[in-house]
């Protein structure tokens, strides 16, 4: 099992889920970065409102951490109407599903996170609900059984995953407006952090937020949790303001490195350069190496040092590249 990761991008309990809702903004003027996407959605919603009609489905994919919950409660705000949320693991059967449709108002946001992990049946009962708001549920068993028309009030579909790939077309064609959320740069995760540091009545230096936001891995989920982790050291240490040299201290202590590496990162790379030259390795050879499981690597560790180009995949395995070895210190030389 893995252990817990304090740059991990994934939302790792309820506190953290609390404090993130305290967090977030409410409108599109609130909402730091994604500028394409929020210039789009400004776009669509404002066409719906004006023409009094829900507003398209979207969908919104990208990586865990990014903001697509977020962003969810944004548009709702926005188009001024309600929002129920829910994940695809919690949708089991047909009724899930139909008791959630039935609770909507005219024009109102369902959001269901994690929709890629949608049941298949309940996936099919979606496609006509999606198009033309209605469902077909069959009452009854054996010789009792019949269809029950279901008309429903129009409404918005928005969908989340960090799998864009694991959704069937089916499913993908029906969503009119598709969104990609990108990682964020360093000038917004600055912006973020001096906002939260603002909702955490927590006064920080620019040198301090720059810091932060290197690194964040572009991620404001990350950004916020390191931040927490930073005013901890800062209140014990009795510092007015977070600054570059309190951030420096916890995320040493933190074993969190100048590009936001944490210890089983370079532990990765470190493994590699010494047992196999620097690769090419297999994914079971470094999974076995780490005592972690070939799907942790894969989803977990590899896709950041893959971003940042400390790692490159191979027909035969994974490598270290050269600005790998320069970060860990280890001069390069050619196999």
């Amino acid at each position: 099992m893995a252990e817990e990761r304090i740059v991990s991008a994934e939302n790792e309990d309820f506190a953290e889920t609390s404090i993130e809702k305290t967090l977030r903004p409410q409108v599109l003027a609130q909402y730091i970065g994604q500028d394409r996407v929020k210039n789009e959605l400004a776009v669509y919603i404002e066409a719906a409102k004006k023409r009094e009609e829900s507003l398209d489905h979207v969908l919104l994919y990208g990586p865990p951490g990014l903001g697509k919950t977020t962003l969810a409660m944004v548009i709702a705000n926005e188009l001024h109407v309600q929002i129920r949320t829910t994940s695809g693991p919690a949708i089991e059967r047909p009724g899930d599903l139909v008791a959630l449709l039935n609770e909507l108002q005219p024009g109102d946001v369902l959001f269901i996170d994690e929709i890629h992990r949608l049941p298949r049946v309940v996936e099919e009962l979606l496609y006509s609900a999606m198009e033309d708001f209605y469902i077909d549920i069959v009452v009854g068993q054996g010789p009792t059984a019949h269809p029950v028309h279901f008309p429903l009030p129009p409404f918005t579909l928005i969908g989340a995953t960090t799998r864009a790939g694991l959704l069937s077309a089916p499913l993908r064609d029906r969503f009119g407006i598709v969104e990609h959320m990108a990682y964020y740069d360093e000038d917004d995760l600055v912006d973020i952090i001096e906002r939260s540091a603002d909702v955490f009545n927590m006064a920080i230096v620019q040198e301090g937020a720059h810091e932060i936001a290197r690194r964040s891995r572009g991620t404001p989920r990350i950004a916020n949790r390191l931040l927490k982790r930073i005013r901890d050291y800062a209140q014990v240490a009795d510092q007015a303001a977070i600054d570059q040299a309190i951030t420096d201290h916890a995320l040493s202590q933190l074993q969190v490195d100048v590009r936001g590496l944490d210890s089983i990162d370079r532990k990765i790379l470190q493994m590699m350069i010494d047992y196999y030259h620097g690769g090419p390795v297999g994914l079971k050879t470094i999974a076995a190496n780490i005592g972690e499981e070939n799907e942790t690597i894969e989803a977990v560790y590899e896709p950041y040092l893959l971003q940042i180009g400390f790692l490159k995949r191979t027909p035969r395995g994974r490598v270290v590249t050269p600005a790998g070895y320069e970060h860990l210190g280890i001069p390069y030389s050619e196999n």
